[in-house]
């Protein structure tokens, strides 16, 4: 016969709730008794201690400002938002939590139940990340729907929501803009042997870290209004990959319909297009190449390439893809235009040939061949749904708000990205390519390359 349990409505005593937090937070529960003991029995040592402390901090702050903002004021920046602020002390976050519709009863004794804070990193004075244990019965769902509230709740801007593991999640919350200046243009690598094709330098993140991608095998679509900055996300990985472009182990075929954007770099190309008609031809020729690789390799018996002079690494790059795909008059022109970057999009990883494209308008019927992009930027866009059609479904309501980037000059480059392997979007900003960091890019590959040609090296064909 099997015993009859009822749950008890009695709460858990306010001894065990302390007891639990002060395991929870033992540093708190051992350096704040340890200060008052130490202040009692001996006050002037305390407060000399003390002291000499602060003014050991405010002289290294003062003396090496860089190496005390990195070692020393995150962790006073994360103390005052987790401890001082008016948005995740106890009170704070409980009314936050109830305001988001995120907390519940206790089926039996009718406790408030309240999403636990697991820790709070500062990364900045805009950026924070706060780690949570969810509720039994929530999902990421619950918490993306209420993201908006949340940022409101926390006078925040934007609020993204990252599942981590089975009841942990991540709460991204941007609290003004964290770019406030411009990403110089990346460094060029002093040799080839330098140059990563896995960790190309783009700009940074909301995190303050380092934006790197891995462009050997990805093809990359950016989608922006005008003056967003697009150009900027094309431009910043060519300087990491410039000392393989002039040994010839990576080749440039630019397309440049508007025969404004790309025309600094045509004396580098190995392909120039200017215009529609021209740009057409470059991607048929790309389309040959391709699959003149495609029998190379499997004469030699290989599945993949490593980039080399012999079978370097191309890169189709068109600036306006709307006017390749969409716009341009000639039908059957822009039906072959399709055809081939249909079939660059889907076997051209294998063989090196990527496709790397910007556009305004990000829908199907302007590039019908947008699923086949396997690494996407949305900067700033004109509308809602864009994000979406960028980044995939849900991009927005998980924190891609690209239509709300301010429309000014000082946002170009800023847009969203999403993590590989969470799907969540990530803030990122592209470094700016000045008109005098594109003539010494130039320059660089130019003399390179005379030294390379003067050792057999190939020559360059432009498209008029």
């Amino acid at each position: 016969m099997s015993e009859n349990r009822t749950n008890s409505k009695r709460k858990t005593g306010i001894e065990w709730r302390a007891a639990a937090w002060a395991t929870r937070h033992p540093l708190i529960t051992t350096s704040v008794p340890a200060l008052g003991y130490a202040g009692a029995t001996a006050p002037e040592v305390t407060a000399w201690a003390a002291g000499s402390t602060v003014a050991a901090a405010i002289a290294w702050g003062r003396a090496h400002p860089d190496s005390f903002d990195q070692v020393v004021l995150p962790h006073l920046r994360n103390l005052r938002r987790r401890w001082l602020s008016a948005t995740y002390t106890g009170p704070a976050w409980k009314r936050n939590m109830r305001e988001a519709n995120l907390v519940r009863e206790h089926p039996s004794t009718g406790e408030l139940l309240v999403p636990r804070i697991l820790r709070l990193r500062s990364y900045s004075s805009a950026v924070e990340t706060v780690w949570i244990r969810i509720l039994k019965g929530q999902t990421v769902k619950h918490w993306m729907d209420a993201a908006e509230v949340l940022a409101v709740a926390f006078n925040a801007e934007r609020v993204t929501v990252e599942k981590l593991a089975p009841r942990k999640i991540a709460l991204i919350v941007q609290r003004r803009e964290p770019f406030t200046y411009t990403i110089p243009a990346p460094e060029i690598p002093a040799s080839v042997e330098e140059v990563d094709l896995t960790r190309v330098h783009f700009g940074f993140d909301e995190f303050g870290r380092e934006w790197t991608e891995n462009i050997a095998d990805k093809h990359m679509l950016v989608a922006g209004a005008s003056g967003s900055g697009k150009n900027s996300v094309l431009w910043a990985p060519l300087f990491t990959l410039a000392p393989m472009i002039a040994e010839g182990s990576v080749r440039l075929w630019l397309c440049d319909p508007k025969q404004v954007e790309l025309n600094a770099a045509a004396p580098i190309a190995h392909r120039y297009a200017s215009g529609e008609e021209a740009s057409a031809e470059v991607v048929s020729e790309f389309l040959e190449d391709q699959q003149a690789t495609q029998a190379k390799l499997q004469e030699s018996g290989l599945r993949k390439f490593t980039p080399s002079v012999e079978t370097p690494l191309n890169i189709l790059l068109v600036d306006e893809l709307g006017a390749v795909l969409a716009y341009a008059s000639d039908r059957m022109r822009m039906a072959r235009n399709r055809q081939g970057m249909a079939l660059v999009g889907s076997q051209g990883r294998a063989t090196g040939h990527l496709m790397w494209g910007a556009v305004q308008e990000p829908t199907k019927d302007t590039v019908p061949v947008r699923d086949l992009f396997t690494f996407r930027v949305c900067l700033r866009v004109t509308a809602a749904v864009h994000p979406e059609m960028v980044l995939g479904d849900g991009a927005r309501m998980r924190g891609a708000l690209a239509d709300e980037i301010p429309n000014i000059p000082e946002t170009a480059g800023i847009g969203f990205k999403v993590a590989e392997r969470t799907r969540t979007p990530v803030r990122v900003r592209a470094a700016y390519a000045t008109d005098a960091d594109l003539e010494a890019l130039v320059k660089y590959v130019l003399d390179e390359r005379a030294e390379h040609e003067r050792q057999g090296g190939s020559h360059l064909r432009l498209v008029a």
